[in-house]
């Protein structure tokens, strides 16, 4: 029976995988329309765009969805949706503090099913700056590792662009930067002919606080919960996880 089971736990989370692929596409394509709507269609001009468009790229998503979207967001295909950016705060069990990245076209749906995502799965609600203060916003592009990379390489490439730290995450590169500095970065790794996987905007937390088993599978299905809704695009928490707890909990 063990090929047939890894077989169809095989399938099982290649479905799952392939129904989280459709909703990061709608949420890629939605970044996208913000950017241009916001700084205009053209990405040389608009670093925002050029990083949104990048990463949607990096992620599959055809470039008929991209080069419409682009279209949309500027105008160009008539009025674009109006998206409202929300930040919300919670915390999870465990005191672990949460924000969940809104975009949305109706405030009240979003405010409903963020507030029912996070009681229904042990979170409490916070009030506006009771969370966030425990995060910094910063730059962090990921690099795919390739063999003879060294970390000393990977810095030597994005000093002078403004990097302020590089981690060794096992399977790839983390470069930290300024949140204004992330464009910079990623065309210095470019340039550099480094592999950039993502360039994104993150809140990274100031203090993490470590999970064992029972509470990780709370903290971790409230996560899931959140970055399950349409409305949300981000959902940033300050809990750390060792490889051990997390291979146990999956």
């Amino acid at each position: 029976m063990s090929g047939h089971s890894k077989w169809a736990t095989t399938k099982h989370k290649k479905a799952a995988i392939d129904a989280k692929r459709g909703k990061l596409f709608a949420k890629l394509i939605k970044t996208i329309e913000v950017a241009a709507r916001t700084g205009g269609g053209d990405p040389a001009g608009n670093p925002t765009l050029a990083d949104a468009i990048a990463k949607a790229k990096g992620q599959s998503v055809p470039n008929d969805n991209i080069d419409r979207a682009v279209k949309r967001g500027s105008g160009a295909l008539g009025d674009a949706v109006a998206y409202e950016e929300i930040m919300y705060e919670a915390y999870a069990a465990g005191g672990v503090a949460v924000l969940v990245e809104c975009l949305t076209d109706n405030r009240n749906r979003a405010n409903a099913e963020v507030r029912t995502a996070i009681t229904r799965n042990g979170g409490t609600p916070a009030d506006p700056g009771s969370v966030s203060y425990l995060f910094g916003r910063k730059g962090v592009v990921l690099l795919t590792k390739t063999d003879g990379l060294t970390e000393d390489d990977v810095l030597l490439a994005v000093l002078d662009a403004g990097a302020e730290e590089v981690n060794d995450l096992d399977e790839a590169f983390e470069v930290v930067c300024e949140a204004t500095d992330t464009h910079a970065v990623r065309l210095a790794c470019t340039d550099a002919g480094l592999e950039v996987q993502s360039a994104d905007i993150a809140w990274m937390p100031s203090v993490s606080v470590p999970l064992e088993d029972e509470v990780a599978v709370k903290v971790l299905r409230l996560v899931d919960a959140l970055e399950d809704l349409d409305d949300v695009q981000n959902v940033w928490a300050n809990f750390d996880v060792s490889d051990e707890v997390l291979e146990r909990v999956s």
